[in-house]
């Protein structure tokens, strides 16, 4: 019993002191409320795209190894680091038994990292030369996303402490420090799924076959710009 009441004494005394200290909630003070939000688009850098080499779409009677050695010369020859930005998937085979044969059918799953839409449309054309044409593209990436992420975060308290600073000469007074800060929205995409181009060839797909006119030259495309987004709710002190 005696504890618990030196406990109580205890604690009692703690409150009183942080009571006899001044220190006010940020409630009971003064201060401004305000909202910042920021926002940035980039073009992605990285295009992935899957190209799948299957034997029965061979339109000349070649292995799969042999295929797969004239894709890699090919994309040396675009100038990509293959031992890089190219990399196994799967590798399966389909048991097809027939009346009077027996086949079996080798399938390999590639996925290539391209940097811009040139070359983009360089693979799509040069492969489909080659008889590959089971090309799609599955997802887009811009490499500094952690950065960018940073930077409209920083970007959107500035803007907040600008308004606050604006609204607080309106009113005489100064702009004391930050007493409160919320993320209210944070749009943070890590890659734009099913990507599509858009430019000189509006709603080309690039999957499949190329359109004949890229067989001259290459079209001016882009794709969808990955955008990232931030809101912060943030509560300053009024002098």
């Amino acid at each position: 019993m005696k504890r618990f009441i030196l406990a109580l004494l205890s604690t009692c005394c703690v409150v009183a002191n942080y009571a006899q200290s001044g220190e006010k909630n940020f409630i009971d003070q003064n201060y401004i409320e305000v909202s910042g939000k920021a926002e940035a688009e980039v073009q992605p850098d990285r295009i992935y795209l899957k190209i799948i080499l299957d034997e029965k779409d061979f339109k000349t009677k070649q292995s799969l190894d042999d295929m797969e050695k004239r894709m890699l010369a090919k994309l040396r020859e675009l100038g990509i680091d293959v031992a890089k930005d190219l990399s196994l998937l799967d590798f399966a085979s389909n048991f097809k038994s027939y009346i009077f044969s027996k086949d079996v059918v080798l399938i390999k799953d590639f996925q290539l990292i391209v940097r811009d839409t040139k070359t983009l449309q360089a693979v799509f054309y040069e492969l489909r030369k080659l008889g590959i044409s089971n090309i799609s593209i599955e997802k887009t990436e811009y490499s500094d996303i952690e950065q960018l992420r940073k930077d409209v975060k920083v970007k959107a308290v500035k803007a907040a402490r600008e308004k606050a600073g604006l609204l607080a000469e309106a009113l005489g007074q100064s702009l004391g420090r930050a007493l409160y800060l919320q993320e209210t929205q944070y749009m943070n995409p890590e890659f734009v799924s099913n990507a599509f181009l858009r430019g000189a060839s509006s709603g080309i797909k690039m999957r499949g076959a190329v359109p004949e006119q890229l067989d001259v030259t290459y079209q001016d495309l882009e794709f969808e710009k990955i955008k990232v987004e931030s809101s912060l709710l943030l509560r300053f002190e009024l002098k």
